[in-house]
């Protein structure tokens, strides 16, 4: 298999602790690839996912998956992981938890984009991507020793990542300090080996915070 990646997506991330989890990681090959929305789209993303995003994945078969969402799920059907659960309830509790952390991602890596414009933030817009992420988080929080008590699987592997993309881009935005049960929570899944072994790298040598630092709090 080849997975397009990159060691800061918080997306990836979620393919790769799910390649540890599954015991695939050796079979796959990764192809690092640098895609941002001020840069041109490698055309290699773009073969294998014409949304031109990562992580994009191309199976043994030719398949090629797209979304972490997709490519999780295949990877743990393929291993017979137990990740996303058969039973029901707590499948759907998994999924729920995966959009969430997903979700809040999503905000934080627009919200990002939004920061760098030349003119400057659309403050109307921030301020409501600021309302969401604090309503997630508060959610979250609510929700953490339930989360803590279930079985590994997704809905972990979405939190970690969108946890550690938040100590990535935005490192002041201090957290852990108005989340005590996501804190202890985050503590435990830190420690779990697919974890720490996939913790973000900042590969370019840039300042990950420079655009985020005094607009994030909580």
């Amino acid at each position: 298999m080849k997975l397009h990646w990159s060691p800061r997506s918080p997306f990836v991330r979620k393919v790769m602790i799910v390649l540890h989890e599954t015991g695939l990681l050796d079979q796959v090959e990764l192809s690092r690839n640098v895609v941002a929305v001020q840069m041109p789209t490698p055309a290699e993303v773009l073969a294998d996912n014409p949304l031109g995003k990562i992580p994009a994945l191309v199976t043994e078969d030719g398949r090629r998956l797209i979304d972490s969402r997709v490519i999780c799920e295949y990877l743990d059907l393929h291993a017979g992981t137990g990740l996303f659960p058969a039973e029901q309830r707590l499948r759907v509790a998994h999924l729920n938890w995966q959009a969430l952390a997903d979700g809040m991602c999503d905000v934080l890596l627009i919200w990002r984009t939004e920061l760098s414009r030349e003119t400057g933030p659309w403050q109307a817009v921030v301020d409501g991507w600021r309302v969401k992420v604090g309503a997630a988080m508060a959610r979250l929080e609510a929700e953490a020793p339930e989360i803590g008590k279930a079985p590994f699987g997704i809905g972990h592997v979405a939190l970690a990542a969108a946890l550690g993309q938040m100590d990535f881009r935005w490192p002041d935005c201090s957290w852990r300090d108005h989340f005590p049960q996501l804190t202890a929570l985050e503590a435990r899944l830190a420690a779990r080996a697919s974890i720490a072994e996939t913790a973000v790298e900042d590969d370019q040598g840039s300042d990950s915070g420079a655009l985020t630092k005094g607009h994030l709090a909580f």
